[in-house]
């Protein structure tokens, strides 16, 4: 990708790795501040950055405020300026933060673990490489770990001995629990059993990781409000620091005090496979303070295991409630802080979330909406945690309150929540977009109601025709057949549902499938806006508004599903805790493979508790050693080059704070050398269908190689290219990388052995030479099918650009008022395919186009000759998060 640093003009891999590089280099810095002093008195703003008058970038900031200041505590020296991968708007490439007054003082200057490891080794006179002798030993001892050998040689006590003393996080404890039963002996007496819980202080856990010196660059610790415009009128929603939760909440704490948002996760999972029932329950903490980018990295382990639960008990945190005054903590930079870890959110499935909120699994666990009301569009009211822990008290006393049953609590005395300080454990629950949308609302609901209304055969003839497209999985066999279904299977359904349907139900399913899906959609994104949550309360209000033409279908009888009703909470946890990618519920399940699988494999299976969190604590030592040395490593160069930057050159924000950045464009890759050399005319005519190839070369010829005096003809011969990849710059609102494209120009060829991928070759191409805006895209691009990607032979002169034959379609017309697809057919021109030559670089993207199918399928399409036979077609806006965007004009 074109980065580069608009000041040394250093090419650099990323937008982030711009803005580090000039926090970091201090000439560059330099450039930057000068720059921005001179443009603000000349009272304009550069074209290349956007700025802020006081400081660099605002995305990771803290005060610089101190308490009680004196010998003993000094001015803190080291930069309070951490920075993580900047994002922009694709309007003006800017964003604008409004930080929180008074959040997240320093106290003072102290040591992460690494620094004080680092200390301690020196101070033994030991080398970076001890217990082991040098970096092969210690390369040995990771892949020992790692892959779980069993060395025969004598010294395997010595080995595992010198991988007990590396540094590891907090240390596991068992703690006996005795769990009272409902049965009786022949005493009388309950009967009672001892379980044991596995356990690490989950303080410590967020000591461990607040400090990590790896997460400095991804690390907030106080929050902000985000705007796209400088007046501060539309509102960004994304990462947990920018929603309201953590604002409010700061409110209430000291002057100075640092929150550390807390995200619980828990998921039941089996360990063995084929025999026996052993499972385990494992607890999985993170804090909001790292961005979701890194949360959701499982090699970063930003989100740690903190215990193993017992199956008839949930309670993993001890009587301590450091929420309430603080623990001092050394963060990330090196600095004290208050921090005050505080439950923030909750991530578990359905029957997970009834436990932990004490209510049965008919009713809601995050509202009181009756059970026979759960598919009405109401705003019931919330849970409220005091009133809970009175009614659940009231009911152990021996009374029975009315209120104990019409909320529909169960008997959980003692809820691990109850003493947590500022913790709303029913606001805390998370959308869950696996359980809920993908498994829920889509598979087991809406695909379930067409499959009712078409016909199994009828819609896995749909899948069977739907035309190929890279990444896309063909469901060649069709649905109905497949007995296991997972998220990944779940959503690419959702890529084609909407025009597979569509003329195979009555038009009222269609607008409910559309509400559906819109929803899904939404719910999904990265980053939000006042636009795309009105988005989401539409498409939930459009459903309603439609839904009961199931009943009328004899689909449906009522609409009273918890999966349906937990949709009208999905906007409010959006605004309060930030947008629902960071909560997935994919996470802790991916997880559990090395956490607990994994884990359970290498024990002997006999009390494998133990042995699971022995192997776990160093398997957690390895990688730290080998993070502590890649820390030292890059302290060594920082050091080397004089990268640490002055704290006296941190101003302290006034209003808004603004993202420098250097704009991207569009990357075009092409194979180094053509890998079909001196293709005949005859061949891109009969092998890639480019039947008008001849006249629409000759035509690109007199308007851009005029002089030309040479006549093309069959003689000549192309450079053929099998594919052009496209990498397009990362979209905030649906990845902060880059994406990666490939448009392919192949001939059609049976499958094979080998694995060989079809031809993907419909695209949109630029209707004019400038690149449009998010909210002009669909009218500036126009369809067009690929058949040939080639370079100009030297006999017609020098021309360095790679061109491509292509076949048009029509222009969008206006979007199907039942779908909101919009609609395109084959353009002709003297009753033959429109066909053109473009350059290569005119390519926007590749897109997928469904044809309209009807109440039946032709029984001679296929996905390979669809484009072929087919007439009529739809745009497919739902083939992936950036179409949809661009379609719904989300800017």
């Amino acid at each position: 990708m074109p980065h580069s640093c608009g000041f040394c003009g250093k090419p650099l891999p990323s937008r982030g790795g711009v803005t580090k590089h000039i926090a970091i280099l201090p000439e560059c810095r330099r450039k930057w501040e000068s720059m921005v002093k001179d443009t603000d008195d000349e009272g304009g703003a550069p074209a290349e950055f956007a700025y802020d008058n006081n400081s660099f970038s605002p995305l990771r900031h803290s005060c610089s405020k101190s308490f009680d200041l004196d010998e003993d505590n000094p001015v803190a020296s080291k930069s309070r300026r951490v920075t993580v991968e900047d994002v922009a708007d694709e309007e003006d490439g800017r964003w604008y933060f409004e930080p929180c007054p008074n959040a997240s003082w320093t106290l003072q200057e102290g040591q992460t673990a690494f620094e004080r490891y680092q200390q301690y080794k020196e101070g033994e006179g030991e080398d970076k490489w001890a217990p082991f002798c040098d970096e092969e030993e210690l390369g040995l001892a990771e892949w020992l770990t790692q892959n779980h050998t069993k060395p025969s040689f004598h010294n395997n006590q010595s080995f595992l001995q010198k991988v007990n003393e590396l540094l590891h996080g907090p240390v596991w404890s068992c703690k006996k629990v005795s769990v009272k039963g409902n049965r009786t002996d022949e005493n009388r007496q309950l009967l009672h059993e001892d379980v044991e819980l596995w356990m690490r202080d989950p303080v410590e856990c967020i000591r461990d990781l607040i400090g990590n010196p790896l997460f400095k660059e991804h690390m907030v610790y106080a929050p902000s409000r985000t705007y796209k415009d400088e007046a501060g009128t539309q509102r960004l929603i994304d990462d947990m620091w920018t929603a309201d939760w953590w604002w409010d909440k700061q409110k209430e704490l000291p002057e100075g005090a640092t929150i550390a948002p807390i995200i619980l996760a828990s998921d039941k999972t089996m360990l063995s496979q084929f025999r026996g029932d052993k499972s385990a329950w494992p607890v999985y903490l993170s804090i909001s303070n790292i961005a979701k980018e890194k949360r959701r990295q499982t090699s970063a382990r930003a989100t740690v295991l903190i215990g193993y639960l017992p199956a008839t008990k949930l309670d993993c945190f001890t009587s301590d409630a450091p929420g309430q005054d603080g623990v001092d903590m050394v963060c990330a930079d090196s600095f004290i802080r208050r921090v005050y870890p505080i439950l923030a959110s909750y991530v578990a499935d359905f029957p997970e979330q009834c436990l932990v909120a004490c209510c049965k699994e008919n009713r809601c666990p995050k509202c009181l909406v009756a059970a026979n009301e759960q598919g009405n569009p109401l705003n019931s009211l919330m849970r409220d945690p005091e009133l809970t822990k009175e009614m659940l008290e009231r009911r152990r006393s021996g009374q029975h309150p009315v209120e104990f049953d019409e909320c529909g609590l169960r008997a959980v005395y003692k809820p691990f929540w109850a003493n947590l300080p500022h913790t709303d454990i029913f606001m805390a629950f998370t959308p869950d977009l696996l359980h809920q949308l993908h498994k829920g609302v889509f598979k087991d609901h809406l695909v379930k109601w067409c499959l009712d209304i078409v016909g199994e055969d009828e819609i896995d003839a749909c899948f069977k025709t739907i035309p190929d497209y890279p990444g896309l999985r063909h469901f060649k066999k069709g649905i109905s057949n497949i007995k296991q279904w997972t998220g990944t299977e779940h959503k690419e359904m959702q890529r084609v549902f909407m025009a597979l349907i569509t003329g195979a139900v009555p038009s009222r399913v269609v607008i409910v499938t559309w509400a559906i899906l819109d929803f899904c959609y939404y719910a999904r994104l990265h980053t939000h806006t006042s636009e795309s949550l009105d988005g989401l309360e539409n498409a939930l209000a459009v459903f309603h508004a439609n839904k009961d033409v199931l009943k009328e279908l004899a689909v449906r009888e009522h609409f009273n599903s918890l999966k349906l009703h937990q949709l009208s909470h999905y906007v409010q946890s959006i605004k309060l805790f930030g947008a629902a990618d960071g909560f997935n519920t994919e996470l802790p399940e991916h997880l559990h493979i090395d956490f607990a699988k994994e884990a359970y494999r290498t024990s002997n299976k006999c009390d494998y508790e133990e042995q699971m969190a022995l192997w776990l604590q160093r398997q957690e030592a390895i990688f730290w050693r080998t993070s502590y040395l890649e820390w030292v490593a890059e302290r060594a160069v920082q050091t080397e080059h004089g990268c640490e930057y002055n704290s006296d050159s941190d101003a302290e924000n006034k209003d808004f704070d603004v993202v420098p950045v250097v704009s991207q464009d569009i990357v075009h890759v092409l194979s180094k050398t053509p890998p079909h050399p001196r293709q005949s005319v005859q061949h891109l005519e009969t092998m890639h269908g480019a039947i008008n190839f001849l006249p629409a070369f000759k035509s690109f010829l007199q308007k851009h190689l005029p002089h030309n005096r040479i006549v093309p003809g069959y003689q000549d011969r192309f450079d053929i290219f099998r594919q052009v990849a496209i990498i397009l710059p990362p979209d905030p609102r649906v990845s902060q990388s880059p994406k990666h494209l490939r448009v392919r120009a192949m001939p059609e060829v049976l499958p094979s052995p080998s694995g060989q991928k079809p031809a993907s070759k419909v695209l949109l191409t630029l209707d004019g030479m400038s690149m449009p805006s998010n909210s002009q895209i669909i009218a500036a691009v126009r369809v067009a099918q690929v058949r040939v990607i080639f370079m100009l032979p030297c006999q017609f002169g020098a021309y360095s650009q790679p061109l491509a034959y292509i076949e048009w379609f029509t222009p969008f017309r206006e979007a199907d008022q039942t779908t909101g697809l919009c609609q395109v057919s084959r353009s002709t021109r003297h009753l033959c395919r429109n066909g053109a030559m473009i350059h290569v670089d005119e390519i926007i993207r590749p897109c997928h186009l469904i044809p309209k199918m009807g109440q039946w399928v032709n029984p001679t399409w296929t996905s390979a000759n669809m484009y072929e036979l087919a007439s009529e077609f739809y745009l497919n806006t739902f083939i992936d998060l950036e179409t949809f965007c661009m379609s719904t004009m989300i800017t």
